[in-house]
């Protein structure tokens, strides 16, 4: 029987404190992105940076585990939440339409909620663009890393 060398124990090692970090990484950048889109209409950030951070949590769990174990993690395919946020982009582009607005006026409710304060059409606007982003950028790069 063959006895592990130096170079493949380290390696082990290696994978099992990617792993553990990130089991502990991935809540707090996924806490984050949801700041950071909450944030995004009112300082910087927004749907389009707090997609990236998001994707970001979900590339590093296939770093540490596999691409196929990181796809079990959503009840469906990335490419799925494309039209999903498209849909909710173009349905608050619309929302204005229907009130006799022009078409991407922003509209607020008139009582802040707690936590988020004040939500309008530019915070679903911005949730589209979070959605569309965390399904283009984990398409492209779970086929890239499936295909080298």
């Amino acid at each position: 029987m063959k006895r592990p060398t130096n170079r493949q124990k380290s390696k082990k090692f290696d994978l099992i404190i990617l792993k553990t970090a990130t089991n502990y990484l991935i809540p707090l950048l996924l806490m984050f992105s949801i700041f950071v889109l909450l944030r995004g209409h009112y300082l910087s950030g927004g749907g389009f940076v707090g997609g990236l951070i998001a994707s970001i949590a979900f590339v590093l769990h296939s770093f540490a585990h596999t691409t196929k174990e990181t796809l079990s993690l959503f009840r469906f395919s990335p490419k799925t939440l494309i039209p999903i946020g498209l849909s909710a982009s173009l349905v608050s582009a619309f929302l204005p339409v229907f009130t006799g607005a022009p078409f991407f006026t922003g509209l607020w409710l008139e009582k802040p909620i707690a936590v988020i304060g004040s939500v309008g059409t530019a915070l679903f606007f911005d949730v589209g663009v979070y959605i569309v982003v965390v399904g283009v950028t984990l398409t492209i790069l779970f086929t890239i890393k499936d295909n080298v």
